[in-house]
């Protein structure tokens, strides 16, 4: 986010004097890994761009990205150092159902590729967990490269406004450069603006730098009408700052002037909330979630095999009936069964129960933002059973639950004794 004036460009936890480096030993080019990872999971389907891009050549950008960032974490981690965690376990867990499914080929052997690309991609977290110390730097590196991918879509609606607002999504926000849906830029757009908070709330950064990141973020935010970023925002941000108050006069006046100011908003702006709300929906479409229910349903409705149950029919488009499922619990227990069903569960439980035991602290506030958001996000969004911006999300969380790498303090080499002269005697001891 911000750099220390006198400190050679190294990143710092913020402008004040007492400011720590970033620690040694954590390589810029994690960042860059990390990036690529990102650019990995934006996906190839969305809307039209300014310049026609072939799906295939967007899908050998995103599956290029994560070969070099598999490539650049192994190189910068030779001797294969990792940090033991429950959700890298899990998460490699998470490739036996997948793996099991897949191998029938009822999804073609699409399937199988989703695979390996998963492996790859749980692969190089497993690499990157070397750096995971519990720190901030993998928020500010998440920040980063998300407020990146939104200067895109700025970018792309201030030189072609007609294709970044487009009447096929109804008038919302879209990625006019790289083929980017209003969904995908609400969470975007949601995650950073919290976790920017968050780190302005503990002193991680100074307040022009969090302008800078928050109000643009809030403006495609509102042009996304993503209600479900936006409900993710409000109490995973609601829920960070709580596990602060205790600790933190900063939380406690937060706290207070967020609930007087959405108090005056419910007041004041209540038709304006409704109708931004609404998305000029009926209340009949809006009650079925814009037609995911139906989905949902018939999903649920469909004859399976003891087998299928267990695994499912294997890693595919996330799609019924050719319609998106839009909901994460179902679109795994269509893909991976309820054995991938229970995998994921236990990755938000056991993350979710390791913040809880954490003592109050910014990192732990950050977890549980993310965490929250991707639990309530997973109602209408799916993602949490393959790579994807959510599984970043929580292993973000991850990084910062890790207990902190132990260090070997130098040891300080005894002075030589100075012989005694011949004859001379032991001292006597009292």
């Amino acid at each position: 986010m911000d750099r220390h004036p006198h400190d050679g460009g190294r990143e710092t936890t913020g402008t004040r004097p007492d400011a720590a480096p970033r620690p040694t030993g954590t390589p810029r080019a994690v960042g860059l890994a990390w990036g690529l990872l990102v650019l990995n999971t934006l996906g190839s389907a969305g809307a039209k761009t300014i310049v026609p891009l072939p799906r295939s050549l967007i899908q050998l950008v995103t599956m290029g990205a994560l070969v070099a960032a598999f490539a650049l974490a192994l190189a910068l981690n030779l001797r294969l150092r990792v940090r033991a965690s429950a959700y890298l376990f899990l998460l490699t867990l998470l490739l036996v159902p997948s793996v099991i499914s897949s191998v029938h080929l009822e999804s073609g052997f699409g399937a199988l590729f989703r695979c390996a690309r998963l492996a790859l991609f749980v692969g190089t977290l497993w690499l990157l967990s070397r750096w995971w110390d519990g720190g901030t730097t993998f928020v500010r590196h998440h920040i980063r490269m998300y407020f990146a991918v939104l200067g895109s879509v700025a970018a792309g609606a201030a030189i072609s406004p007609g294709a970044a607002v487009p009447e096929l999504y109804g008038g919302r926000l879209v990625g006019a450069l790289w083929p980017l849906t209003p969904p995908q830029i609400g969470q975007y757009a949601a995650v950073i603006i919290g976790l920017t908070a968050l780190l302005l709330l503990g002193r991680r950064t100074d307040r022009t730098s969090a302008v800078v990141v928050i109000v643009p973020s809030l403006v495609l935010l509102a042009l996304t009408h993503t209600r479900t970023a936006t409900l993710g925002l409000l109490v995973g941000l609601a829920l960070a700052v709580s596990s602060l108050v205790l600790t933190s006069a900063a939380a406690r006046r937060f706290f207070a002037w967020a609930v007087l100011c959405a108090a005056v908003a419910a007041v004041a702006l209540s038709s304006a909330l409704q109708a931004w709300f609404l998305r000029g929906q009926s209340q009949e479409n809006f009650s079925n979630l814009t037609g995911r229910a139906k989905v949902w349903d018939a999903l649920l409705a469909a004859p399976r095999t003891t087998s299928e149950q267990l695994f499912g029919v294997g890693l595919g488009d996330k799609s019924f009936g050719g319609l998106p499922i839009d909901n994460s619990w179902l679109a795994v227990y269509h893909e991976q069964g309820l054995t991938g069903t229970a995998v994921v569960a236990a990755i938000i439980i056991v993350l979710g129960g390791v913040a809880l035991l954490r003592p109050p602290s910014l990192p732990r506030a950050c977890a549980i933002f993310l965490i929250s958001y991707c639990a309530i996000a997973s109602y209408t969004e799916a993602g949490l059973g393959d790579a994807s911006p959510y599984l970043l999300h929580l292993a973000v969380a991850a990084s910062l639950l890790a207990a902190p790498a132990a260090t070997t303090p130098p040891t300080t080499p005894e002075p030589p004794q100075r012989p005694r002269p011949r004859g001379a005697r032991e001292p006597e001891v009292n």
